[in-house]
């Protein structure tokens, strides 16, 4: 139990979740037309690119549920209330939106699947794929502004990342909620943020450690 609650297990998570969210997203970024609007031709041409990028979906969320939890063990009693529940609910309600944009557009292919010629151009395809992308690109991309947010003060309060990081999160929290939806990739912001966190907590891990290692080495050696 001492391995799950130590900053590695957060670190391990937290790279889990952005190698798979950045994947996930490059490959959607690369297969879904930019404009929510389009008549649905990737269906067509790229419906399996986008089912490989939404089946990494579900995994990426299990990483970041672990990477929340860990967190929060680490901060132990040093946890403010305020904070901490802004912290909480901002990453479920950010899984909670990923998730549901995932299942409008996976639905989207099963129903193309079923029905070719009824799916493209249809009304309910325009407000399914409007939906999942203003889910996706405004209110999901705003909730993960907040849980930087929420995170950096954390941080600065009780020093379990680096001052310097939590002061970019602020930055980049800013970037996701005040610049507009229609910039491409904008959401790679948020699993980079995650990703430089946790390689932070996992070389501080291994740096602590090998302190720790060194005393008992002299003592050995004499």
């Amino acid at each position: 139990m001492q391995f799950l609650r130590a900053p590695r297990a957060a670190a391990i998570a937290g790279i889990l979740f952005s190698s798979l969210l950045m994947t996930s997203v490059w490959l959607l970024r690369d297969s879904l037309p930019q404009d929510p609007l389009e008549a649905g031709t990737w269906l067509q041409t790229r419906s399996q690119s986008v089912a490989a990028a939404l089946h990494l979906i579900p995994f990426a969320g299990i990483a970041f549920l672990w990477f929340i939890g860990v967190l929060r063990d680490r901060l132990g009693t040093l946890e403010d209330r305020l904070f901490a529940t802004v912290f909480l609910g901002s990453g479920l309600l950010f899984l909670a939106m990923l998730f549901f944009s995932a299942a409008v557009v996976s639905a989207l292919i099963v129903s193309y699947t079923a029905e070719p010629t009824h799916v493209l151009g249809s009304p309910a395809f325009s407000v399914a794929r409007a939906i999942s992308y203003e889910v996706m690109n405004v209110y999901a991309v705003r909730m993960a502004g907040v849980f930087m947010i929420a995170t950096s003060t954390l941080a600065l309060r009780t020093g379990f990342i680096a001052r310097w990081i939590a002061l970019v999160g602020y930055a980049l929290a800013l970037m996701l909620l005040l610049t507009s939806q229609y910039i491409d990739r904008l959401i790679l912001v948020f699993p980079l943020w995650v990703l430089l966190t946790s390689c932070s907590m996992l070389l501080d891990d291994l740096r602590r450690r090998a302190k720790a290692k060194d005393p008992q080495d002299f003592r050995s050696e004499g």
